[in-house]
């Protein structure tokens, strides 16, 4: 068993998934920055100083100040500002990857040998052997 998980372990693909969470936690951290450091004031500058993250209702009709004043008093909150924040994370990653994936695709592309249009017709010489085999069938 320990030599089938050693195994499993040392594929290529396992390798390369370990690699790609480490990087997309890192990367989370980057992402969650942009989108409440520069987007957010953006934002809400644009929406007259609205900030989604302060947006939540209380589902016991009280009233309190803050999101984090209500989740202290343990009333039930609906954060739709959060989520709303999170759907924006997930489209700014979503973005962002798939920039990634157009460009490393673009230098696929250019890395590709380029196929001729018309094959290169073959040596004189093929072309003779060619001929003296045809005969060959023909006269059998």
């Amino acid at each position: 068993m320990f030599q089938e998980f050693r195994d499993f372990i040392a594929r290529g693909n396992v390798i390369d998934m370990a690699v790609g969470i480490i990087v997309g936690a890192a990367f989370t951290g980057i992402v969650n920055s942009m989108v409440s450091d520069i987007f957010m004031p953006v934002l809400g500058l644009l929406t007259s100083g609205l900030d989604f993250s302060s947006l939540f209702v209380v589902l016991n009709g009280e009233h309190y100040d803050t999101l984090k004043a209500a989740r202290d008093a343990g009333a039930p909150v609906l954060a739709f500002g959060l989520l709303i924040n999170a759907v924006l994370n997930f489209l700014i990653v979503a973005f962002v990857i798939f920039q990634l994936v157009r460009q490393i695709n673009r230098l696929h592309r250019r890395d590709a040998p380029e196929t001729p249009a018309v094959p290169p017709s073959p040596p004189e010489d093929v072309v003779l052997l060619r001929e003296i085999r045809d005969a060959l069938r023909q006269s059998r």
